[in-house]
């Protein structure tokens, strides 16, 4: 129960902690705004890298509306992703994560019909987040739902890491299951919204690598055992004594596609192996898709580590009670 309680832990830390500095990638730009990341910090305005001025959603019906009150700043240039977020609390896709743990512990474990009633309930309901941006799987999931689709089959082939957000949370949840259970309710899960080869096979090899922290391997092995495919643990150590911004962006593409993220993530992970405060803080100021790297890098040095209290008490999150216990 312990290492996939940090795991889930760690991945909101993580998040939280990138969350003023998500999608920059003008990393002069980071550093003047935010400096070197000691703690969390609240987002500003202008984000100098934001995208939300060519931006555009248009509900196709009221059961479509999403954005709710944040749709009159799409469109709108300098405007921050997380603009009204307060310092220490999450992004939307981890405030998912958070509710995906409480449903679960309210309904006596996960069933993914009743998980998508809920999500469907929570995005429709004004105030439920005060996230401006919402990426765009979830969009599309209330496109094709207003179009009349059976929500259990309204998910796109969304590439993007984010699609492993609620992955340690859910992880949380099977934590009594059995290996083969949990990789398979694992599967279900992230293809409700994204399903994609490559996201479903990331989510995999989270969960193995998980495993295997758990029956008693030091992180950088259970990399080396279970994501060979991803990553050569050779070049990450050599790479290793180059600068963090080097690797995250001439070797991987700081952005979200799973293809380079997961990788650029698990990089990370393998570094800062023994040390959960400097492997956070190096995703956040790398930059670009930071917030859900840290799914990743998050949930395995937290898994290895234990997430220090000083990240805990802080952390503004819906999860009440279990989020602020310490380790």
């Amino acid at each position: 129960m312990q290492v996939h309680r940090h795991a889930f832990l760690g991945s909101l830390v993580a998040d939280a902690l990138a969350m003023p500095v998500h999608w920059y990638y003008d990393r002069s730009a980071l550093r003047r705004d935010y400096g070197d990341l000691p703690s969390y910090t609240a987002p500003r305005n202008p984000h100098p890298d934001s995208i939300l001025w060519r931006s555009h959603y248009e509900p196709v019906s009221p059961e479509a509306d999403i954005l709710h009150d944040q749709a009159q700043f799409w469109g709108q240039r300098g405007i921050h992703y997380h603009q009204q977020l307060a310092a220490g609390e999450n992004t939307l896709n981890f405030q998912l994560a958070t509710e995906l743990v409480r449903h679960c512990a309210e309904n006596g474990g996960y069933d993914a019909d009743a998980w998508i009633r809920r999500y469907i309930e929570v995005m429709r309901t004004p105030g439920w987040h005060r996230d401006t941006y919402v990426e765009e799987y979830h969009r599309a999931f209330f496109d094709r739902l207003a179009r009349g689709r059976d929500p259990m089959k309204c998910g796109i082939s969304d590439e993007h890491i984010g699609g492993l957000a609620s992955v340690p949370a859910l992880l949380f949840v099977l934590d009594d299951l059995p290996l083969d259970t949990r990789r398979g309710l694992v599967k279900q899960h992230v293809a409700l919204t994204h399903a994609h080869a490559n996201v479903l096979r990331a989510a995999d090899t989270l969960v193995r690598i998980l495993d295997a922290i758990i029956t008693g391997e030091p992180l950088r092995d259970a990399i080396r055992a279970q994501a060979g495919d991803w990553i050569s643990t050779t070049k990450a150590e050599k790479w290793a004594t180059q600068p963090d911004e080097h690797i995250i962006g001439q070797r991987f593409s700081p952005a979200c596609y799973i293809a380079e993220s997961m990788p650029a993530a698990l990089f990370l992970a393998w570094k800062y192996h023994d040390d959960f405060t400097a492997g956070i803080r190096a995703n956040a100021i790398v930059g670009g898709d930071n917030c859900h790297r840290g799914a990743v890098v998050g949930s395995l040095l937290g898994a290895a580590n234990g997430v220090p209290d000083e990240w805990l008490t802080p952390l503004q999150s819906r999860l009440g009670e279990m989020t602020s216990a310490g380790s």
